[in-house]
């Protein structure tokens, strides 16, 4: 694993693999795993649920060890009530005041992505995230704007 040194964006720690926001996640108790103290339980740590990692600080150092996060038994949650992708109609979606709104397919938050200038990848073009959109990182969905109207639809990526 990896030693980073997390930057901020405005008051909040970006992360340092794909960008996105972390969420912040406080100690708990100590608690009894295989029969040791888990004493890595005890300290804060940074989220980032799209990369499957988290960073906790080493010995106040402003230095941070990553780690993967906990595999969860069933993979992304309650797969099983997913709403399927071709019942999905076009919606009216509105963002929250962090820039958040539910996901109409799995009922998860999920994040408005604010569109922005064509960017090269490896020599080619990136359209991707031209146009703004809302992303679920729970069930990976992407709602794209329909035109110039205040409705999202469902879209592969």
């Amino acid at each position: 694993m990896a030693v980073f040194q997390l930057q901020k964006n405005g008051t909040n720690y970006i992360c340092p693999k794909c960008g996105r926001l972390l969420r912040f996640v406080d100690g708990t108790a100590v608690q009894i795993v295989k029969g040791r103290a888990d004493m890595a339980s005890i300290l804060p740590k940074y989220e980032c649920h799209s990369c499957g990692v988290y960073f906790q600080e080493l010995l106040g150092s402003g230095f941070y060890d990553e780690h993967d996060l906990p595999k969860s038994e069933g993979g992304a949650k309650n797969k099983e009530n997913w709403v399927a992708t071709g019942n999905l109609k076009p919606m009216e979606l509105k963002r929250d005041a962090n820039n958040q709104c539910l996901c109409p397919r799995c009922g998860e938050m999920m994040d408005y992505v604010e569109g922005r200038a064509v960017t090269l990848v490896n020599g080619r073009p990136d359209m991707e995230n031209v146009k703004d959109h809302f992303h679920c990182s729970n069930c990976d969905s992407y709602f794209r704007r329909i035109a110039t109207t205040n409705y999202f639809q469902w879209s592969e990526k």
